[in-house]
């Protein structure tokens, strides 16, 4: 992999999968997405992803005024890398996902290498009720929900980035992913060097084990040599064992609520931010690697710098 002394710590805010029953602390208003953002960056994080949701009810939004508002907000106040997804939710279409690179021209943003069942629905069994109506049918409906990113589809999504000067984060939910990521590189498609996001826990996906972590990194080291760098998402419970797993490896690490909820056993986190500083600490003091700045890693994975994005 590509060697970078320093570690990247990205802080995925809200996301698409944990409803508002869930936790109390959860953004949804872009008022409360930008506060917890800037905080996040505050707190270390050199990287923000950003969905957005309705701010009334909380449900996953494609709305692009609201990715605008609070991309440009954020980047007011902040100089974080603010990285958009194109993964959206399970109510969008593929349409509606991607247009964050066209109409922001991001510095990032995400790109999922691959179609995946993706299943929120487990999450019903520990709820009796739930504070909106969407929820439980949102939750339930993944029963069947196919998170669609066909070769066709990466076909054209791909080519925007690079029309746009949009770096994409390839997130790669099974090792076959990878290998997609491959196929495209190997195509001229996609351009290295590649920074790959493994997305692990999610149902549907590769399980959250240290063992399916090891594979994933032998995997991309054989497929990608010197051609790549990596982070790790660890979904709940794993967030944290995974993710300084992969930084004592050499990678680097993705916290926030997106993924998990809780700062530790039984404890809601209540902000993004404490799960960032927990991020920090443990890097610092369990690996000895200290905290990439913003503008290094623009340096190191080449971006085109906040001055060229369009919001």
């Amino acid at each position: 992999m590509r060697s970078f002394e320093k570690a990247i710590i990205t802080c995925a805010v809200t996301g698409s999968i944990h409803v508002p029953t869930m936790s109390p602390h959860l953004p949804i208003t872009p008022d409360e997405i930008v506060e917890e953002a800037v905080a996040a960056a505050d707190a270390g994080a050199s990287i923000v992803h950003v969905h957005v949701r309705d701010p009334e009810t909380g449900e996953p939004s494609p709305d692009l005024e609201l990715f605008r508002e609070v991309a440009t907000r954020i980047r007011e106040r902040s100089d974080v890398i603010v990285q958009p997804t194109t993964g959206g939710g399970s109510n969008m279409t593929l349409e509606e996902r991607v247009q964050v690179v066209p109409e922001l021209e991001p510095e990032m943003a995400s790109c999922n290498m691959g179609s995946i069942n993706f299943g929120l629905y487990p999450i019903l069994e520990a709820y009796d009720e739930f504070e909106h109506e969407w929820e439980r049918p949102f939750l339930e409906n993944t029963r069947e929900f196919v998170f669609r990113n066909t070769f066709a589809d990466l076909e054209r999504i791909i080519p925007l980035f690079a029309e746009h000067g949009t770096m994409p984060e390839l997130e790669c939910y099974d090792v076959g992913h990878l290998h997609n990521a491959k196929h495209f590189l190997d195509r001229g498609i996609l351009d290295p060097p590649l920074h790959l996001q493994f997305v692990m826990g999610i149902h549907g996906g590769i399980g959250a084990d240290p063992e399916h972590l090891t594979h994933m990194i032998r995997t991309a080291e054989r497929l990608f040599g010197d051609r790549y760098s990596f982070s790790v998402v660890g979904a709940g419970r794993m967030q944290f064992p995974l993710t300084t797993q992969a930084i004592s490896a050499g990678g680097h690490a993705r916290v926030g609520m997106e993924d998990n909820l809780y700062l530790r056993k039984g404890e809601l986190a209540e902000r993004n931010a404490d799960l960032v500083e927990k991020m920090v600490h443990q890097t610092r003091e369990i690996t000895g690697r200290e905290i990439a700045s913003p503008d290094e890693v623009r340096e190191f994975l080449g971006l085109k710098g906040a001055s060229s994005v369009a919001f």
